[in-house]
């Protein structure tokens, strides 16, 4: 049985499995800019161009993350990148949210033929879907794609991680320089608090599940922040705000929950949808892509344990990090209202 972060979150263990191939081109799609690179299809004025690196399909927050990267007029998406294998899954599940929410035109990276294999619980949703007939451009090579798109873009990129890091840290082995050129904000370990706000520190799954990139990832020489479980691990949706997005009419709230009916209802220990969200973890990290306002943010020196902690060291890794909210209710707001709006 394949280890997702929900199934480490209640177990503390992790198991790896291999991936299958994904046989599609690079010009792949009905887009009709075939001949651009990555990076060079629109202009973004003041707006933060944008690559998000997601396991999308394992836990449901990187849909809920996903849903709200869309709606935030800060940022400008340039490509979503498969993480940490399941690449046809992945990429089917994406393909499809974007066409639904209205957003078919941004470009998608297929990650390596990793592991591990095979599909989740939200694989229902994408039963029928033709990733061939996506209207964006979907590029095979993922990795390729991230680099082209950092190289290519006039403005630094803001580099959104909110899965395990395989595919990002086989960009940097292939291409360093992309880390004078981007900037990485992260949903990534635990420096206080643990999961459920626990007063011991947790392997956190993101970096636990491969420890190797998490490594390569956090210590590159790129600018690095993070939301870790201190911040993160406390975001829940209950009450009037998830009411107000369960009911929404909004196409991508809608989506959001939509897939959040089907993860529960195909998860192995579902959560109630009618009532109140999972863990929003990742949602954090695309806030943070574009402000701090409502979290403490400190400047620590990290270190990537080999069992996957995240250390305080003197000889780490400088890192800007959510330790703590300001004002967390004020945050969930913040996400109903640009998930409803």
């Amino acid at each position: 049985m394949h280890i997702t972060r929900r199934r480490f979150l209640q177990q503390s263990v992790v198991a790896g499995v291999a991936l299958a191939g994904f046989p599609l081109s690079e010009t792949h799609g009905r887009d009709a800019r075939a001949t651009m690179m990555p990076g060079q299809e629109t202009k973004s004025g003041n707006r933060i161009p944008v690559i998000l690196a997601t396991d999308i399909g394992d836990d449901i927050d990187d849909t809920w993350a996903l849903g709200f990267l869309l709606k935030c007029p800060e940022l400008d998406l340039k490509l979503v990148l498969t993480e940490y294998g399941k690449a046809p899954y992945r990429a089917k599940l994406i393909g499809k949210f974007l066409e639904a929410t209205g957003h078919g035109n941004i470009p998608i990276g297929v990650g390596l033929d990793i592991s591990p294999r095979g599909e989740g619980p939200q694989a229902p949703l994408i039963k029928d879907y033709d990733l061939g007939a996506y209207p964006g451009k979907v590029y095979a090579d993922g990795v390729q794609a991230l680099i082209d798109t950092i190289m290519h873009s006039p403005q630094p990129v803001t580099l959104i991680v909110i899965g395990p890091m395989p595919n990002v840290a086989a960009a940097l082995a292939r291409e360093p320089r992309i880390v004078q050129h981007a900037r990485v904000v992260a949903m990534a370990g635990s420096v206080r608090l643990g999961y459920d706000g626990s007063k011991q520190p947790s392997p956190e799954w993101n970096v636990k599940a491969d420890v190797r990139a998490a490594q390569q990832v956090l210590s590159a020489a790129w600018d690095v922040t993070i939301t870790s479980l201190d911040t993160c691990g406390l975001v829940r949706l209950e009450g009037e705000q998830y009411r107000r997005v369960r009911d929404a009419t909004d196409p991508t709230a809608a989506a959001v929950i939509q897939n959040y009916r089907t993860w529960s209802s195909s998860n192995q220990h579902p959560k109630d949808p009618d009532s109140h969200s999972s863990t929003l973890f990742d949602t954090v990290a695309v806030y943070l892509a574009f402000t701090q306002e409502l979290c403490t943010m400190e400047t620590l020196d990290l270190r990537i344990s080999d069992d996957g902690y995240t250390r305080l060291d003197s000889t780490g890794k400088r890192t800007k990090v959510a330790t703590a909210w300001k004002n967390l209710d004020a945050y969930r707001d913040f996400l109903v209202k640009r998930l409803t709006s």
